[in-house]
């Protein structure tokens, strides 16, 4: 809903002028450097569903790259759905066609996001350090702190609540959510325990590469963004990727935030819009064609013999 108010919202703001630049844009931009772009998103998805097999392996479950790759493209697919959902349809995946245990299941998935959590944080951190004055200022002019305070505050108190009633309650329904946060607890520390941590954290590494270079080409289609500097790269990645974590895909936020970024940096708002339009909606295209496919797949992959 948000995102078809935002859309709303930017397309009135622009003139005729910039109307006309924006489906110049669209028509004339190299869309090659976007294929690439594809291809290296499609790697970083194939490498995701290899590492899932390490965690796997190491709770001593079995499962074909093909189930886990066809698995994570669904997953992406669901999460525009629901936000997080794809995460729990991942592992009803394996449940269902390899009769893994879906708390287990669900556990590596939970200690992949872990790692992929600390991996952004250091992109995030790195980010900040280099176009610090810049970042300050986007979020002191979009991010009302008084309100985002008071939301922490209440957060933290409902935290506290949780978490000691989860500690100190003896409900029956309680004991049951106890036993199976115990199997999450199990896969979500397999990651620091098992034998092949070497390799997963080499394709946790590969994963967020494949990232940031999917979106460094993809600065190629537009005259006005080829030039711009890894900096702004970078700064329009990690703004980027928090607004696709924090909203449903990123859908109407996903160009206005990286329209709004390339602005500070001096590219017109109607390229920047064209742009952002352009980035997330290959990506998308990519991920409903992947999970479309994989749903299509995956009982033929699983065929009883």
């Amino acid at each position: 809903m948000l995102g078809f108010f935002l859309i709303i919202y930017m397309y009135r703001q622009f003139t005729p002028a910039e109307l006309d630049k924006l489906v110049s844009d669209f028509k004339n931009a190299d869309y090659l450097y976007i294929y690439i772009s594809l291809f290296v998103a499609f790697t970083g998805y194939v490498s995701r569903a290899y590492r899932w097999r390490y965690t796997l392996e190491h709770l001593g479950y079995q499962s074909t790259l093909s189930t886990n790759f066809c698995a994570v493209c669904v997953g992406y697919l669901v999460n525009m759905t629901i936000p997080r959902s794809g995460e729990v349809a991942r592992a009803l995946v394996l449940k269902n066609y390899k009769d893994i245990p879906f708390d287990k299941a669900f556990g590596t998935i939970i200690s992949e996001r872990i790692v992929d959590l600390i991996l952004l944080l250091c992109i995030v951190a790195g980010t900040v350090v280099l176009q610090f004055d810049v970042l300050k200022e986007y979020l002191t002019q979009n991010i009302p702190l008084e309100k985002l305070l008071f939301l922490a505050v209440i957060a933290g108190v409902f935290f506290i609540a949780a978490v000691l009633m989860f500690i100190y309650s003896k409900w029956s329904w309680m004991l049951k959510l106890k036993m199976k946060i115990s199997g999450l607890v199990e896969g979500a520390l397999s990651v620091f325990k098992m034998r092949k941590k070497w390799p997963f954290l080499l394709h946790s590494l590969y994963i967020w590469f494949s990232y940031v270079v999917m979106f460094y080409i993809t600065i190629f289609a537009l005259p006005e963004t080829a030039g711009i500097s890894f900096g702004v790269v970078a700064v329009s990645f990690v703004i980027g990727s928090l607004a696709i974590t924090f909203s449903n895909g990123g859908f109407g936020v996903y160009p206005a935030v990286l329209a709004a970024i390339l602005n500070l940096y001096g590219v017109p708002k109607a390229t920047g819009t064209a742009f952002g339009w352009i980035v997330w909606s290959s990506q998308i295209g990519l991920i409903i064609f992947l999970g479309g496919i994989s749903f299509l797949a995956l009982p033929l992959l699983n065929r009883k013999k």
